[in-house]
């Protein structure tokens, strides 16, 4: 083994390892940190690259679609649920997070406080199909990404963004309407694969 390669676990590491549900063809790299396999569906063909960090514990839940690559060292702060669906993806280092707290000096922070004294926002974070987000971009809670936009590098999605636009900025704003020419290539891959 190459010390400064740690892999991808086998299908049957995954198979047995204890997730509610996980498909054929996914590689997670070894270095990755799960919390909550028993919340976290995966469907086929899903690769996990190295330095992720999903938490689904306690009531959480993560459902991954199929056709999805989630880049490395992203963080999927699942506690009230996320769902990424098929054929999106996560470039390096995006943050999603379906619980934060509240900063304006309100409220207690941290998980360390009784819930009593905190402000948490909370919501299911979904993207839709055919989503995709750039490097370094934060998802906050309660959002929904519709299908087929992309999200530019460094954005901050604090609300819910139409379908097929191309989006970008700190909150990030629509730029112009994306292609569905994907669309096409989406069903030949799966005429070729059925």
């Amino acid at each position: 083994m190459n010390p400064f390669n740690p892999g991808y676990y086998s299908e049957n590491d995954l198979k047995d390892a204890g997730f509610k549900s996980i498909g054929k063809n996914v590689q997670i790299a070894k270095n990755c940190t799960i919390v909550g396999l028993e919340n976290i569906e995966i469907g086929d063909n899903v690769r996990i690259d190295g330095y992720c960090t999903i938490i689904s514990a306690g009531d959480g839940w993560l459902k991954i679609g199929s056709y999805i690559h989630i880049g490395s060292y992203c963080l999927l702060s699942a506690g009230d649920g996320i769902h990424l669906s098929d054929f999106s993806g996560l470039s390096q280092g995006v943050r999603i997070y379906s619980r934060t707290d509240d900063y304006s000096g309100k409220y207690l922070t941290n998980p360390t406080v009784p819930a009593e004294y905190t402000g948490i926002s909370k919501g299911t974070v979904r993207l839709g199909k055919h989503v995709i987000v750039g490097s370094g971009s934060v998802i906050l809670p309660n959002v929904t990404v519709g299908e087929g936009s992309s999200i530019g590098a460094q954005s901050l999605v604090t609300k819910n963004l139409e379908e097929w636009g191309v989006f970008f900025g700190s909150p990030a704003k629509r730029l112009k309407r994306r292609s569905k020419q994907l669309l096409d290539l989406e069903k030949k891959l799966l005429s070729e694969r059925a």
